[in-house]
């Protein structure tokens, strides 16, 4: 299942404001800092991120509620990376990996692995932590 795109830009333009005040400070949140591809403009982007780890090295997993053609998703791969911040501290993010759900939750950590594996969505995006 894939979110509407007007409930996407509807977020954008209403709901993300709002969240941005406290995303990057509750749990199973964060806000991805990155930079427009085209225009260099810098952007704050609410997203709901779950931890996990690959290889044993710390990573975060990202669900895709509105499928893999966003444009935070399009300008981290452009950069090459970006950075996140959560719990109130900020460390980059890098070499984004677009796969199922299924594939994703197996690098999920936590009590959440349980929340992520019954969500409603196929597409989730896994980050390394780089710093």
């Amino acid at each position: 299942m894939r979110l509407p795109q007007w409930l996407a830009r509807f977020n954008k333009y209403v709901t993300n404001p709002v969240q941005r005040l406290w995303a990057g400070w509750i749990p199973l949140h964060g806000i991805l800092l990155h930079v427009g591809r085209r225009s260099g403009k810098p952007y704050r982007t609410p997203l709901i991120v779950f931890n996990a780890q690959i290889d044993g090295q710390p990573a975060l997993a990202i669900m895709l509620t509105y499928g893999p053609n966003r444009d935070w998703l399009k300008n981290l791969k452009a950069a090459g990376g970006a950075d996140m911040q959560r719990h109130g501290k900020t460390f980059g993010v890098a070499n984004p990996q677009v796969m199922t759900k299924a594939r994703a939750a197996q690098f999920v950590t936590g009590p959440v692995r349980r929340v992520f594996s019954v969500l409603p969505f196929e597409e989730a995006v896994l980050l390394t932590r780089t710093s």
